[in-house]
């Protein structure tokens, strides 16, 4: 595992990391045991950053972690958390001192621990970014000891561009993959020029990008890739990175023949994301040990060559872009 940067904080992390949404919640079923397995399992691979939510589960996912980690002991890996979506409803108002302190407060008992790493206001309204008091407020819960550093996951691009304009962001999430790759324009540039980590999430687009789908592949009631395709539940672009299904299983017939001998095509999917340096780390979800091995595994492969990169973004221009460049 090659180790990048993160930001400007004087750390670096692992290429590739652990999303913890999917042993959380929203994934369909997946049972401790196999949450436990794969969290042991991508830290055994040298995984050492490791994302979730306060929302993964109202909170089972933060948990899951802390019970891994106390099993484990020793050096403890990077965690980074996310607050802002247990609000009934996305307000800038709502992200308050008071409740920025209280689910800052409820992560720390979770996570069972004194300080966050990395806290991250999770997908909040687009015009937050237009209030610095929030951002005075998140650097208050730093100065009382409670979080290390801060960052933004986002949904759009120009709300990337937006937050690193603040001094003290140390680190930007959002979704960038094959599918999604229009982080790489511009926002990339400003991140390498202002120190700023970026964790990109989505990487697979929700499994799409690992080529194991069919047009009748179903999932289960309580997966977010059945109840929200349509973005009924959050940002449909967290559904497939947004791309319509059967567009997306075409699109992948033609990446399959890219797949490199003796790889996955979610391996091939996550040495495309390395192949960006403004990228800090990546982090791919997991429901068992077996995934959580396997995504681990993609940072040995070899770089991509030219014609592949090429082809990718060809098959991009014909397939997706009209589907999701300008959305997001």
């Amino acid at each position: 595992m090659q180790s990048r940067p993160f930001g400007r904080i004087g750390r670096s992390v692992g290429e590739i990391g652990f999303g913890a949404w999917a042993i959380g919640d929203a994934w369909g079923q997946v049972d401790d045991a196999d949450a436990i397995a794969a969290l042991h399992a991508a830290l055994d691979a040298g995984v050492d950053f490791i994302d979730t939510a306060d929302v993964y589960g109202d909170g089972r996912s933060e948990r899951l972690i802390a019970r891994v980690l106390k099993e484990r002991g020793g050096e403890r890996p990077f965690v980074a958390t996310k607050a802002g979506r247990r609000l009934p409803q996305q307000t800038v108002a709502g992200y308050s001192a008071e409740n920025l302190t209280a689910f800052v407060e409820r992560s720390l008992r979770n996570l069972e621990t004194d300080t966050l790493d990395l806290l991250q206001l999770h997908c909040p309204p687009t015009d937050l970014y237009y209030h610095p008091e929030v951002f005075e407020r998140v650097e208050r819960l730093v100065e009382q000891g409670k979080v290390r550093h801060y960052g933004v996951s986002v949904e759009r691009v120009e709300e990337a561009l937006k937050a690193v304009e603040y001094p003290n962001v140390a680190s930007v999430q959002l979704i960038f993959n094959a599918f999604r790759p229009r982080p790489a324009e511009l926002f990339f540039r400003q991140a390498q020029a202002k120190r700023v980590a970026v964790i990109a999430r989505v990487p697979l687009a929700s499994g799409l990008l690992s080529g194991k789908f069919r047009p009748d592949t179903r999932f289960e009631a309580s997966d977010h890739r059945q109840f929200n395709r349509k973005g009924e539940a959050f940002d449909v672009g967290e559904t497939f990175a947004g791309v319509p299904y059967e567009v997306g299983l075409a699109a992948v017939e033609k990446i399959r023949p890219l797949v490199p001998d003796g790889a996955t095509m979610a391996q091939l999917a996550l040495r495309w994301i390395l192949m960006f340096d403004a990228v800090s780390v990546v982090i791919p979800g997991a429901r068992n040990a077996q995934q959580a091995q396997a995504n681990a595994a993609a940072a040995a492969l070899p770089p991509l060559s030219d014609e592949v990169m090429q082809a990718l973004a060809g098959i991009y221009d014909e397939h997706i872009r009209p589907h999701v460049h300008q959305r997001w």
